[in-house]
């Protein structure tokens, strides 16, 4: 199915702040879901929708958390078309709740062509691909290792283990804010290997557009924070801000 516009966005993390803030944020990405619903445009996730979750299916516990955005996105996904769903690195513990709601799911990294532009689309915590030389970090593979999920989940029920895993989410998600460097060189590094028009992630929480010879690198901030997302039409792609009130994508211009 072609779509004449695309949204990508990332860095969510909803589930991660207080009750009001929380609420805040999942008003307004149901309304962007709905507005992407009604004018028919492709949404991708680049990760980090939510913070922290974890299922476990032994025990068929699923988080409590983000029920009235995944019944959006599940009207989207029924009306629209399956957004693409590539999991970060507080999101990864799926085991199948989102393929229910109609996700298209991907652990790891998706290459995709649009309108003959050819786009790289990960979260940027890494990814588990020879080709594309961007290895995760230890302590990301381990938390993707099945055998450590697994004993992990079996040491400690849904609601330690959940409570745990956000105390260390927290922990990393201020850790690994604010840092534009180490993602700007690796997407010079992947562009000089491949052939690609963009590069788009999140993962860092600095929103920018970084301009090489090859391609263009976008980085998606945070929704939670600063409401960016990347739109890509007959235009090209943007950076813009997305105002809930209004309706309305506004070109990102920093973070005033």
């Amino acid at each position: 199915m072609d779509f004449k516009q695309h949204v990508f966005i990332s860095d969510v993390h909803l589930g991660a702040f207080s009750s009001e803030t929380n609420k805040q944020i999942e008003q307004d990405l149901i309304a962007l879901i709905q507005f992407c619903e009604e004018k028919h445009i492709k949404i991708h996730i680049l990760g980090d929708l939510f913070d922290y979750w974890m299922e476990y299916p032994e025990k068929g516990f699923v988080p409590d958390l983000g029920k009235n955005v995944l019944d959006a996105f599940e009207d989207y996904n029924k009306n629209v078309s399956p957004a693409l769903f590539i999991t970060g690195n507080h999101d990864n513990w799926t085991f199948g709740h989102f393929e229910e709601r109609g996700f298209e799911l991907e652990s790891n990294f998706r290459l995709v062509e649009i309108n003959e532009k050819r786009f790289l689309l990960m979260h940027g915590d890494g990814v588990a691909a020879n080709k594309i030389d961007f290895p995760r970090a230890a302590f990301h593979r381990l938390l993707r290792n099945p055998t450590f999920v697994s004993t992990y989940q079996k040491i400690l029920s849904p609601e330690t283990g959940l409570a745990t895993m956000k105390m260390f989410s927290s922990l990393t998600r201020r850790r690994n804010n604010h840092n534009p460097e180490p993602l700007n060189r690796q997407a010079k590094k992947i562009f000089e290997r491949h052939n690609l028009d963009f590069i788009i992630s999140g993962h860092d929480h600095v929103p920018r557009v970084e301009t090489f010879s090859r391609g263009d690198y976008i980085n998606l901030g945070t929704f939670f924070n600063h409401r960016t997302l990347a739109l890509y039409n007959k235009d090209g792609m943007q950076l813009v801000k997305w105002k809930a009130a209004s309706k309305f994508f506004l070109p990102f211009e920093g973070n005033n």
